[in-house]
Order: C-alpha cells, then sequence, then structure tokens
C-alpha cells in the first residue's frame, strides 16, 4: 500500500489532473466558437497531456490498493482570454507548488511510482504554461496563436510544438509514441 501522504497527493493530482482535462475541452470548444482553432487545438492537446498525467497518477493509486477522490477545480471562465488565464494559473500552480511539494513528499517515503508520474507531469507542466502565454498574448492582441502541429507524448503527457523528438525527454519513449494535434 502506498503511504498516506503519498496516496492523497496522487489523488489530489488525479482528480486535479482529470478536472484539468475536462476544463480544457470545454475552453477548446468556446475557443473554435470565438473562430480562434489555433488555440482550440492548443486546448485540445493539452486536455490530452493531462489525461495522460491523469492515468498515471490513477495506474499509481490503483497499483497499491488505494481508490481515488475528487478535488476543487477553477469555474466561472466566460473568454478565450479569460480561459488561457485560467490555463497559465493553474500550471504555474502546480510548476511552482503542487508537483514539487509532492515529489518531495513521494521521494522522502520511497514512493518511486509516484516521484516518476509527478517529475512527468512537472515536466510538461513548464511546456503548457508557456503555450498558454504565447496564445494568450496573441488573443488579447485579437488574433488566434500560430501554432506548428503539438506533439504529445502518450506515455508521460510531454508537449512538443512542431516535430516530435526521435525519443522523449522526459520519459525516452519512441517518436512513434508520440500524439499529433
Amino acid at each position: 500500500m502506498v503511504r498516506e501522504m503519498t496516496e492523497a497527493n496522487l489523488k489530489s493530482a488525479y482528480a486535479g489532473e482529470s478536472q484539468a482535462h475536462m476544463r480544457y475541452t470545454i475552453y477548446a470548444k468556446r475557443a473554435e466558437e470565438e473562430g480562434r482553432p489555433s488555440v482550440a487545438r492548443l486546448f485540445t492537446a493539452v486536455a490530452f497531456a493531462e489525461r495522460v498525467h491523469a492515468s498515471n497518477h490513477y495506474k499509481n493509486i490503483m497499483s497499491k490498493g488505494g481508490s481515488v477522490t475528487v478535488s476543487s477545480a477553477v469555474f466561472g471562465t466566460r473568454t478565450t482570454s479569460e480561459d488561457l488565464q485560467a490555463g497559465i494559473d493553474g500550471e504555474s500552480f502546480e510548476i511552482n507548488e503542487m508537483y514539487p511539494a509532492y515529489k518531495h513528499v513521494a521521494e522522502s517515503q520511497g514512493e518511486k511510482g509516484a516521484q516518476i508520474s509527478f517529475t512527468w507531469a512537472l515536466e510538461a507542466e513548464k511546456i503548457h504554461v508557456g503555450l498558454y502565454q504565447k496564445a494568450k498574448r496573441a488573443v488579447d492582441q485579437g488574433e488566434d496563436v500560430s501554432l506548428g502541429p503539438i506533439q504529445i507524448c502518450q506515455i508521460c503527457g510531454y508537449t512538443a510544438e512542431g516535430d516530435a523528438p526521435e525519443r522523449c525527454p522526459i520519459c525516452n519513449a519512441k517518436k512513434e509514441r508520440f500524439k499529433t494535434f
């Protein structure tokens, strides 16, 4: 059985990533409706990455005999610019506070699977926040963002704009394991 604090952190991360997946899917639809197909594609791609993160956390919880729970999420945005800011804020929280703390607890408790899952998500979130910032600048200027293909590693959620790398820099998965958006 996974240690209690690590299990609680995995549950929280699972719930947060699951809700981010759904939020970003909703935001993609709104961006599409506002005539911003590239922003919609970005939200769709990152929603997929968040699903990968949630799946990794879920596997860690279930492999140790745990169960899942729910957590809070941001609601109430009305525009694509607000949606992008909510994405920036959520990803920044995960980068600066949540995942570093969760990783520290998992490391101190010797929970290798959780350490890997948290590390993979943390590294991908760093890329997401940058892409959201780029998109928000464009949207705030009344434009759609200019993006190349967005590549998501189906193993760890690593996100890249342009061509998929030969090997994922986070989990070392082969190029074939990337999904293109």
